[in-house]
């Protein structure tokens, strides 16, 4: 109690706040470096298998000196339409080593950050809940045991809208 009257910024962030926000994309590169220890080496499509688990695919969509955008999401077969989801884009930052999503919509289908522009309580709240999301589930992940470098996929699953 006596930490936090001395200096209040010592105590964790408010959750749903912009400071609690950069703690979840550091968590989320933390669990990103677990799940790909060979992060900054990996190129195009891989895919992770595990017993009793959906295939997980992995992209490297894009490369430069200090960032990758990677695309993951499961396949659940042909049966299904749309068969692959969460179909999460992330942004690793080498330099800050943070990891956020930027996938175009907030809740996977019915608000678009965009509507939400001028309303900057409304946009943090969409970007904590994406990121929240992939927070929980790399932790879903790492204990089913995914892992890469996994199997390099030959013909890889088209990428549901991305280039």
């Amino acid at each position: 109690m006596i930490v936090k009257d001395i200096c209040p910024a010592c105590h964790s962030p408010v959750p749903r706040s912009f400071a609690a926000l950069m703690d979840m994309y550091e968590a989320n590169y933390i669990r990103l470096r677990q799940m790909m220890p060979e992060l900054f080496h990996l190129q195009g499509h891989h895919v992770s298998r595990v017993s009793g688990g959906l295939d997980l695919h992995l992209r490297v969509v894009e490369r430069t000196r200090h960032t990758w955008t990677l695309w993951l999401s499961y396949d659940f077969g042909p049966d299904c339409a749309p068969r692959l989801r969460p179909d999460l884009l992330v942004r690793v930052y080498r330099d800050a080593r943070q990891a956020e999503v930027l996938s175009r919509t907030c809740r996977f289908e019915t608000l678009s950050p965009q509507r939400f522009a001028s309303d900057l309580d409304s946009m943090l709240l969409c970007k904590w809940r994406l990121n929240r999301f992939l927070y929980k589930w790399l932790g879903y992940l790492l204990r089913q045991g995914h892992r890469f470098p996994a199997t390099p996929e030959t013909a890889p699953v088209e990428l549901a809208g991305k280039a």
